[in-house]
């Protein structure tokens, strides 16, 4: 059975590091068997079909190996189905449909949001921002984007993410990531 993922690369294509072409990507999980490979933007963010059976962590392990071999450096990715992607957009706690897509943003954790991890941090002193947590993602809302946000910072110091690889996307390239994986789904059909 065919199932659809994406992948979601982490700290590529910044300021003219690490870069990674997004030609060059699709080719790439091409190369690893992929079928429907799709990319968007230029921030590493790629979805793709596959029948191999292989889960998250496998595929993730694998597109690692191939961006390191192909481009000489290690990039950390996660790889979810789109079935997650979706119910992670259904279950957003904040008015999504009322806000500015830079103003909310997904942190896609490789594990468990568990909230004692966030216990120490002080929510009253960041307001108006806020932040949720759900599964394996942390919802947070900055009225004035992620550039000026404090909260932000907070909530990704190593001290609270230790051991976890976190990647954040604004709420449109949520929604978008949903719609392509959900477009591939209804190809395969």
């Amino acid at each position: 059975m065919t199932k659809t993922y994406a992948a979601l690369l982490r700290g590529i294509n910044v300021s003219g590091h690490r870069k990674v072409p997004m030609a060059e990507l699709r080719e790439l999980l091409e190369g690893l068997g992929h079928d429907g490979v799709r990319t968007y933007l230029q921030s590493g963010n790629a979805v793709f079909s596959t029948a191999s059976g292989a889960g998250e962590d496998e595929l993730k392990d694998a597109l690692e190996d191939a961006i390191e071999e192909r481009f000489g450096f290690r990039v950390d990715c996660l790889v979810r189905d789109g079935d997650y992607l979706a119910a992670v957009a259904e279950a957003c706690p904040f008015p999504a449909a009322d806000l500015e897509g830079k103003q909310l943003h997904a942190v896609y954790y490789s594990g468990p949001a568990d909230p004692e991890r966030f216990a120490a941090i002080d929510r009253e002193a960041y307001l108006p921002e806020e932040f949720a947590l759900g599964d394996r993602v942390l919802y947070l809302y900055a009225p004035d984007g992620l550039g000026r946000s404090k909260l932000s910072e907070a909530v990704s110091r190593p001290s609270v993410v230790k051991g976890l690889v976190a990647t954040a996307r604004n709420w449109n390239t949520v929604l978008k990531l949903v719609e392509m994986t959900r477009e591939e789904s209804t190809r395969e059909e």
